[in-house]
C-alpha cells in the first residue's frame, strides 16, 4: 500500500505542476500557441479515448461482481461531467481567450477547476488502487488532457485582469486541490470494497464526455484539409500511445 501512496501523490503533484505551463503563453506568440494547442488537443482527445477505451473498461470487467452494473455507471460519469459543466460554468476550453472567444469570470473558473482537479485526483488514486500500470495509463490521459487545459486557464485569469504572476500562482493553488482528491479516494478505498471499480467506471464515462463532447468539437473548427490530417493523425497517435501502455501489464 505504500508504494501505491508514493506513486498516486507523485503522479497527481507532477500533474499539478502542468499548471505552470502557462509561463509558455507568455513567452509565445498566441496565434503559433493556438496552432500548437489545435494538434495537442486532438492528441489529447486521443489519449482519453484510448484511456477509456483500452485500460479502463477492460479493466473493470476484469472478475467483476457487478458487469451488470457498471455500464450504467460509466453512463453516470459522462452525465455527471455534463451536469457539473452547466452548474459549475466549467468549460473544458482550449483555446486562450480573446475578445472573439471570451471565458467566464475567473472566480467561477477557478471554482470549477479546483473541483476538477479534485477529480483528476480521485480518477487518478482509483487507478493506482487497482493496478499501478492502470495508474500510470491514467496519470498520462489526465496529463496530456491538462497541457491545453491549463493553458487555457491562464489565458482566463490574464484576461480576468490577473497580473501574469498572480495568475499563475492561482492557477497552481488550484491544481493542488487533486492532492486532497488523491488521499480522500485512498483512505476511503483502503477502507470500502469494491469503491475502486466503481470509480473507474465513472472515469471512463468521465474521460469520453471530455473527448467527445469538449476536445472533439475543437477540432472539427478547422475546416483545412490538410490541418484536418493532421489532427487524424495525431487523435490516432494519441490512441496509439495507450495501446503500447498496454505492455506495462
Amino acid at each position: 500500500m505504500t508504494e501505491i501512496w508514493i506513486y498516486t501523490i507523485g503522479s497527481v503533484f507532477i500533474v499539478s505542476l502542468v499548471s505552470l505551463i502557462g509561463i509558455l503563453a507568455i513567452s509565445m506568440n498566441m496565434e503559433r500557441l493556438k496552432k500548437g494547442l489545435l494538434f495537442l488537443v486532438s492528441f489529447a482527445a486521443g489519449s482519453l479515448l484510448g484511456g477509456a477505451f483500452i485500460h479502463l473498461i477492460p479493466e473493470i470487467f476484469k472478475e467483476s461482481e457487478h458487469s451488470e452494473i457498471l455500464p450504467f455507471i460509466v453512463l453516470l460519469g459522462f452525465l455527471l461531467f455534463f451536469v457539473l459543466e452547466k452548474i459549475l460554468h466549467w468549460r473544458h476550453c482550449h483555446v486562450p481567450t480573446s475578445k472573439d472567444h471570451p471565458h467566464p469570470l475567473a472566480v467561477n473558473n477557478l471554482v470549477g477547476d479546483g473541483f476538477h482537479n479534485l477529480i483528476d485526483g480521485m480518477i487518478i488514486a482509483g487507478s493506482y488502487l487497482v493496478s499501478i500500470p492502470l495508474g500510470i495509463a491514467t496519470t498520462i490521459a489526465v496529463l496530456l488532457h491538462e497541457i491545453p487545459q491549463e493553458i487555457g486557464d491562464f489565458g482566463i485569469l490574464v484576461h480576468a485582469g490577473y497580473s501574469k504572476k498572480k495568475a499563475l500562482i492561482f492557477n497552481f493553488l488550484s491544481a493542488l486541490t487533486s492532492i486532497v482528491g488523491a488521499i480522500l479516494t485512498l483512505v476511503i478505498g483502503s477502507v470500502l470494497a469494491n469503491t475502486q471499480e466503481f470509480l473507474i467506471a465513472f472515469t471512463a464515462g468521465g474521460f469520453i464526455y471530455i473527448a467527445a463532447a469538449d476536445l472533439i468539437p475543437e477540432m472539427k473548427k478547422e475546416t483545412d484539409f490538410k490541418k484536418s490530417w493532421l489532427q487524424l493523425s495525431a487523435l490516432v497517435f494519441g490512441i496509439g500511445v495507450m495501446a503500447l501502455l498496454l505492455l506495462l501489464e
